[in-house]
């Protein structure tokens, strides 16, 4: 059956990692108690936290967890009006935030297993998209014609990649999709456009979370699966407000369990967003006791209309990466036709 070259050797317990976003005093309540570390501890799970702040409150949650033997990825973010996650445009602030944490994880004694990296567009320009705002589109377009912004911000990103390397942390990504497609045939189009990097870490994680991507979200999961370090699956609710954006409705059990399997079947490292979205919603516990050996169907009519859409965006994006050879070629059959047309009309 097509597409179906999974893994030889089917993980019956995957990695897990939760991603948590939240302020540091709803991280303490969420945390108050024994319940929560006891259960990530059952389940061996990591917790990528969100580093909305960098605060005493939030250092003694980690604390916590560090003794309790929980390993910990640094995601870091910056403050709303800077963009909050990481993209072209604000390079100095993701290296001047990585800086800022490393002095106040060192003033608490905190220990982490990784840093996580969230490649995303700018969360204010997202939010006045989404109301409407298209007065900003004319801006966005002309980033296309800015190669030198693209070249320079990855250079910066890449030298910051190196530096935390240096510091002896993993470096984790975290990214859209659709950069994979942009990978394959060497085009930086929507890079340029939406304020992406494509850059080189130890782990990639891709964002499939099937919540934002109904009634296809398992099918878009199936396609880019093969291909991903480790599979993001999501949402169970939670994560940080865009204004003027609607709310998308919480995975139900039966869809995580479909994308928990799903995602099993090509990657034994998968991420949880969130945690704080799984405690709620009465999942965690329930995936204490999770038979990660029940069969599951892929989704192939979901799965073809995806490939179908991602065929045709690698071949616009290889357009805009190779356009003199697009031009090439529409002189070359201007240059027939015309022929042919005279051919025709010679006695």
């Amino acid at each position: 059956m097509a597409h179906e070259k999974t893994r030889m050797n089917v993980v019956k317990h995957p990695k897990l990692t939760f991603f948590c976003e939240l302020d540091a005093t709803p991280l303490q309540t969420l945390f108050d108690g024994d319940t929560l570390i006891t259960q990530l501890r059952s389940l061996d799970a990591s917790v990528s936290m969100g580093l909305r702040d960098l605060s005493e409150e939030r250092a003694e949650v980690v604390q916590r967890l560090n003794t309790a033997r929980v390993p910990m990825v640094a995601w870091l973010l910056l403050p709303e009006e800077q963009g909050y996650w990481f993209n072209l445009d604000n390079a100095s602030h993701a290296i001047a935030r990585y800086e800022t944490f490393k002095t106040w994880s060192a003033e608490y004694g905190l220990h982490w297993e990784g840093i996580g990296l969230d490649i995303e567009p700018n969360i204010r320009e997202i939010g006045r998209l989404a109301a409407g705002e298209w007065t900003l589109l004319p801006q966005i377009i002309l980033r296309l014609f800015d190669a030198g912004r693209y070249h320079v911000a990855r250079a910066r990103y890449t030298a910051l990649v190196k530096r935390i390397r240096a510091d002896g942390y993993r470096v984790d990504s975290y990214h859209i999709p659709f950069v994979i497609d942009e990978r394959k045939v060497g085009s930086t189009l929507l890079q340029r456009l939406f304020g992406l990097i494509d850059m080189s870490v130890d782990r990639e994680v891709l964002m499939l979370y099937s919540s934002f991507m109904r009634p296809r979200g398992h099918g878009i999961l199936w396609s880019y699966a093969p291909v991903a370090q480790s599979i993001a699956v999501g949402s169970t609710g939670g994560g940080v407000t865009v204004a003027g954006a609607d709310q998308v409705s919480p995975l139900t059990w039966d869809e995580l369990t479909r994308d928990l399997l799903l995602a099993q079947r090509w990657s034994d490292d998968i991420h949880i967003f969130s945690l704080e979205g799984a405690v709620r919603e009465g999942y965690l516990a329930r995936l204490c006791n999770f038979d990660w050996t029940q069969p599951i169907s892929p989704p192939l009519a979901e799965f073809q209309q995806t490939e179908h859409f991602r065929r045709g965006l690698r071949a616009v994006l290889w357009a805009s990466a190779h356009p003199g050879v697009v031009l090439a070629g529409v002189a070359g059959i201007l240059w027939l036709a015309s022929c042919l047309k005279r051919r025709h009309k010679t006695p």
